[in-house]
């Protein structure tokens, strides 16, 4: 199936061995996946990894029924279907779920396509996620969180991504839309400095990466706030 729409993604697709280090540095005290299971329950249901990647989180819903993952990046797929054999990895996108209609309880989509803007609407995959969720299910959009954070502040002071979250502009979208946004604080933790720097660089432009880096020369980690956007199909 070829996706004419889909626009490769500038950090995994770029280097999904950095992408792979950053993944592990997320979260470390479950914070952030305590809320997840808060915001729709996925244990004995049928849930979507929308936007894979290379399938690092398919394992960790090991208690779910059935465990798919759509991502529309091929030079991901095999690594995505390597990781686990509970899970099922589609070629798909947002927009395109190879599913059919009112079969899916939870679709999770983490840092993928839903990021709302002035110059971008996902609504053709909001639609499309209603349409593979049964009713009463529900589509969970993990998004950074631009106010509240050290990794907020960082964002803020990079030009490309701090456009994304604009005078709130994806919060505003979304409640528009009858959902509800939690905000969860969490953080990053690396193993090693180098880890660190590496993902910092993937992420933001030198100058960004470089200024924080310099003024904190001894941390492996720093605070990160994420904005859980839930749509629940009536």
């Amino acid at each position: 199936m070829a996706l004419h729409d889909f626009v490769p993604a500038a950090n995994q697709g770029a280097d999904p061995a950095v992408y792979e280090i950053e993944n592990e540095a997320i979260d470390p005290q479950g914070v952030l996946w305590t809320a997840l299971r808060q915001a729709a329950d996925w244990r004995h249901k049928v849930l979507v990894d929308l936007g894979c990647g290379s399938g690092y989180w398919l394992q960790k819903y090991s208690e779910s029924e059935k465990t798919i993952g759509i991502e529309p990046d091929e030079r991901l797929l095999d690594a995505a279907r390597g990781r686990t054999r509970r899970a099922k990895v589609f070629h798909g996108s947002a927009e395109h779920i190879p599913l059919a209609d009112s079969s899916v309880d939870v679709v999770h989509a983490r840092f993928a396509y839903f990021f709302p803007s002035e110059d971008f609407d996902p609504s053709a995959g909001l639609e499309e996620a209603a349409r593979v969720l049964r009713p009463g299910g529900r589509l969970v959009v993990i998004d950074n969180d631009h106010v509240l954070g050290e990794f907020a502040a960082l964002l803020r002071t990079s030009a490309p991504a701090a456009a994304q979250g604009r005078d709130g502009y994806p919060s505003d979208w979304w409640r528009e839309k009858s959902a509800r946004t939690a905000a969860v604080m969490s953080r990053w933790q690396f193993h090693s400095r180098s880890d660190l720097e590496r993902v910092l660089n993937l992420k933001f432009p030198a100058d960004v990466a470089g200024d924080w880096l310099l003024r904190h020369p001894e941390r492996l980690g720093l605070s990160y706030g994420y904005l859980l956007h839930i749509w629940t199909k009536a």
